[in-house]
Formats: structure tokens, sequence, C-alpha cells
């Protein structure tokens, strides 16, 4: 069953440490008191209910987004939305598990 999940939110493929290691960013999309409770270093917080407004200020940096929150769930809603507006994003899960993979 974890294979499936794995392969829906796309996390199975993709090598987040070399994106990262490319420039791609890491947006966190909890709310700002779950972010200040532990977020991956470097990445920024811009909560969910935020993502639209911030759009362009997002594809000012040029860059491949990585989304995180807490269970993947918010961050594959805020991958469709960039993805929808024309950037490059790929949902990383829980951002406590892709810490321990970059």
């Amino acid at each position: 069953m974890s294979t499936f999940f794995s392969k829906l939110f796309n996390r199975e493929q993709t090598d987040f440490a070399a994106l990262v290691k490319q420039g791609a960013i890491i947006i966190d999309v909890r709310t700002t008191g779950e972010y200040r409770g532990g977020h991956i270093k470097g990445s920024r917080n811009i909560p969910l209910d935020s993502i639209k407004s911030k759009l362009a200020e997002i594809k000012k940096l040029q860059k491949p987004v990585i989304t995180v929150c807490r269970s993947g769930a918010r961050s594959g809603m805020a991958k469709s939305i960039l993805l929808a507006n024309g950037l490059v994003a790929y949902n990383g899960g829980a951002w406590d598990h892709l810490e321990r993979k970059l």
C-alpha cells in the first residue's frame, strides 16, 4: 500500500537531494505556527492559503519548487496550484521525512 501512495505523490522516483543541489527551493506550506515548531533549514514558509497570492514572487525565483507540509496532502495541493500556473514543482511530502533524505 505504501508503494501506491509513494507513486501517487511522485516521491519514489524523484531525487530531491539532487534537485536541491541544483538550486530547487523548498516551500513549506504549513501554517506559520507549525513551521516555527520545526522545518527544513533554508526552506521558505508560504502557507497553502497564501500560495496563490505569492505566485508572482515564486515565479521571479525561476527555480524548481519542492513543496512540503506535515503529511503530504497540503503540499500536493500546493504542487497542483504551482504546476497549473506554469511552475516546475514537486511534492516532497512530509517535511521531516524529506529532511532526512537531504
